[in-house]
């Protein structure tokens, strides 16, 4: 069974290095990357290389696009499908994009005979490096019967068969997206409010730790230790791009069945404030939990913490 893996960004590439060390030991995953460098980790593990999307459609039998928006989902997409010969291939696709736009690329698959599994995942890259994402699957019963050997204990702690319908696990997606960003705006909030009250975000962390699951702790730590705002030779662990763009989705999902999402306005009016804070430092780098620095500007405090400020080499 020949794999191919499609985009390699953070994510992609920590799925697709999972791929090729637990499933590709006799038939090498093969990728293509617009830029190239990104590859050769992948390179290193005995992964192959290729110099062309329509080169790897003609090798495959399962292809994973991981990709970083609806367009460049939507532009691989046309792509594979105008190559022909699609007969019995099936293309797995873990980007986060709105379930219109699955929707579309799904029927766009369907009409050349391909199969397409929606298989958007839960969780950052260190969680994506551990093999310990959540991935929800949504597509024809048969295509996820085959794909599943390759999703749990691969790159998935665990899978969620949702639907037969694609979009529908870009819609489940989307909703827990829409929770996730609620939950950091609260633990967002919540840090401000300790600092400001002189209770201080180490015994508050405490509190989260014992007492709000994991989630809410993994998204005190980021702002503890300065995730949010990365060093200037540190990679986000989830871009602020990616979180306004996903954000964007869900609001746009609710206004079009008539629901309020008051929380992610809220969400959105900060992430688009920390976007604004990027802009005027040299187009910095930030973190999806990057709403924090914005709480703590409208607050009257510095967008970096103390703990930023002397990581960064500032007193």
């Amino acid at each position: 069974m020949a794999l191919i893996h499609l985009g390699l960004g953070s994510m992609g590439n920590a799925m697709a290095q999972n791929l090729q060390k637990k499933c590709c030991s006799k038939d090498p995953l093969r990728f293509f990357n617009r830029t190239a460098v990104r590859g050769k980790s992948l390179q290193a593990l005995g992964a192959f290389p290729c110099d062309s999307v329509a080169h790897l459609v003609d090798e495959s039998d399962i292809i994973f696009t991981s990709l970083s928006d609806d367009a460049a989902l939507e532009s691989i997409i046309q792509q594979i499908a105008s190559c022909g010969h699609l007969t019995g291939k099936i293309i797995v696709d873990t980007t986060t994009v709105h379930p219109d736009t699955t929707k579309s690329m799904a029927a766009k698959l369907s009409a050349v005979d391909a199969q397409f599994v929606s298989a958007p995942v839960f969780g950052a890259t260190p969680m994506a490096e551990a093999g310990q994402l959540l991935i929800a699957v949504a597509g024809p019963d048969d295509a996820i019967r085959v794909i599943s050997p390759l999703l749990k204990g691969v790159i998935a702690r665990n899978v969620m068969v949702v639907s037969r319908e694609p979009q529908k696990a870009t819609l489940l997606k989307t909703l827990g997206n829409f929770m996730i960003a609620g939950i950091m705006e609260i633990v967002a909030e919540a840090h401000v409010f300790a600092d400001k009250t002189g209770l201080g975000s180490n015994i508050l962390e405490d509190l989260i730790e014992q007492n709000f699951g994991a989630l809410a702790y993994s998204d005190s730590r980021r702002m503890t230790t300065g995730v949010y705002c990365p060093g200037k030779d540190q990679a986000p662990y989830s871009d602020l791009n990616l979180a306004l763009k996903d954000v964007g989705h869900g609001l746009s999902c609710a206004q079009n069945v008539g629901v309020k999402l008051g929380v992610a306005h809220v969400v959105l009016e900060n992430l688009n404030k920390a976007k604004q804070y990027s802009e005027d430092h040299g187009g910095r780098a930030l973190d999806s939990s990057s709403l924090f620095g914005a709480v703590r500007s409208d607050a009257g405090l510095d967008f970096r913490t103390d703990f930023v400020k002397k990581r960064d080499g500032e007193n």
